[in-house]
């Protein structure tokens, strides 16, 4: 049997893009994050990989349900594939011990995957004022620095299409040549997560670059051409009042094509993180007037319409659309970090449920499947997952990778 192709995940968040890679038969050398509870998410799934290919996943489970502790769990897993996952922030005093650390495997490095934390460039992030000196501008000079040290013979960089015009395009102008002067031919594109089985619109810069004598330009990644819905995504879960949650609960209806067809629901007769957040009674009667405009004639809720006293402050011009109901029978619009705030701008479109959406939910609309646990508390969770790479984008990227490498 052919050796796996390799790879380091830079920047990892929750490891959504690596899960792609690795259901592409990647495997994974080192996930490298900053981020305490991200990193207790990469190193649970580590797990379940490692046990799903020792055909072991009942103990999995056991976690996952609650059954046994986390510290009697990871005292099964060989401590390598804990280790692989570094909690550290990528600058430069600590990068040389990145290094070493990822050296000790002794593995040859194919692929480097994964993006920069992507505030600086996203629309939020353009309120700042300071935007051309934030230092998160300049990570892509570290990952850089990985790609020197390590010679991969390809990487995947994925950013928010914001990056293209950030301080007027100069930065990504500075990007691309600085990646063609260390040796990699440098292309990019726009992709759209709701072309590759995702039920969300979702932007992205790919960025793919090759060592100058293997170059293959921009891959053309397989699109899927069957539309599915946000209710094909959330049909199977139990209905939820605001606040309530399941830990793990049974489906109520059997999988669907959509469930079926890209393994979301795959091979576990419960469901977990199925959890949503309370809401007082104001946000409720805003949160109903929304959805009853959003499900009769698709449209959007403005603050200066609510009635007087549901106002709860004197701004009319700003933020306008903060509340914002999911279109049920289409692709949700994009889940962000933020959602980890407040729930205001993911409103679920069941009026019986009034309420926004809940953990498993914001999960199965990044395309995550509902074994992938994420550790941490209910706003951690929702700000890992808020900030990932869908898994089903990094596949369709992956197999590609693959099949060019």
């Amino acid at each position: 049997m052919a050796e796996k192709l390799t790879y380091i995940d830079l920047f990892a968040g929750a490891s959504g893009m690596s899960e792609g890679f690795i259901n592409a038969g990647f495997e994974p050398i080192a996930h490298i994050e900053m981020n305490l509870e991200a990193c207790q998410t990469i190193r649970t799934r580590a797990t379940y990989h490692y046990l799903k290919s020792i055909n072991n996943l009942d103990l999995y489970y056991q976690y996952i349900k609650g059954e046994i502790t986390q510290e009697s769990f990871f005292k099964e897993i060989p401590k390598e594939i804990i280790d692989s996952v570094i909690n550290i922030e990528i600058n430069d005093d600590t990068i040389s011990n990145i290094f070493k650390t990822i050296r000790k495997s002794k593995k040859k490095i194919d692929l480097i995957i994964g993006g920069p934390p992507c505030q600086a460039y996203s629309l939020l992030g353009r309120h700042q004022e300071d935007i051309e000196n934030d230092p998160r501008n300049k990570l892509y000079i570290q990952y850089g620095r990985f790609l020197k040290e390590f010679e991969p013979r390809a990487f995947v960089f994925e950013n928010v299409p914001g990056m293209l015009s950030a301080n007027k395009g100069l930065h990504f102008k500075n990007l691309k040549a600085y990646f063609r002067r260390i040796g990699y031919e440098v292309y990019h594109d726009t992709l759209n997560a709701a072309d590759y089985g995702v039920v969300q619109a979702r932007k992205r810069i790919i960025i793919v670059g090759w060592k100058k004598e293997k170059d293959f330009g921009f891959p053309e990644f397989q699109k899927i051409i069957k539309q599915y819905t946000v209710n094909d995504a959330f049909t199977d879960l139990p209905v939820l009042k605001p606040g309530e949650g399941f830990k793990k609960t049974p489906y109520t209806e059997i999988k669907n094509e959509y469930l079926q067809r890209f393994e979301l629901r795959n091979g576990v007769d419960f469901v977990t993180q199925h959890i949503s957040r309370p809401h007082n009674t104001r946000d409720l009667a805003i949160y109903k007037t929304a959805i009853q405009k959003w499900n009769k004639g698709k449209e959007r809720l403005r603050y200066p319409d609510l009635p007087e006293e549901l106002k709860s402050h004197k701004n009319q011009t700003s933020f306008i659309d903060r509340y914002k109901v999911i279109d049920g029978t289409g692709v949700a619009h994009t889940v962000v970090a933020h959602i980890a705030k407040d729930g205001h701008h993911y409103i679920h479109p069941d009026i019986k449920q009034c309420r926004s959406i809940s953990v498993r939910e914001a999960a199965r609309l990044q395309s995550f499947p509902d074994d992938f646990y994420f550790e941490g508390s209910r706003s951690a969770a929702f700000k890992q997952i808020g900030n990932a790479v869908p898994p089903l984008m990094a596949n369709a990227i992956a197999k590609k990778m693959k099949d060019l490498l």
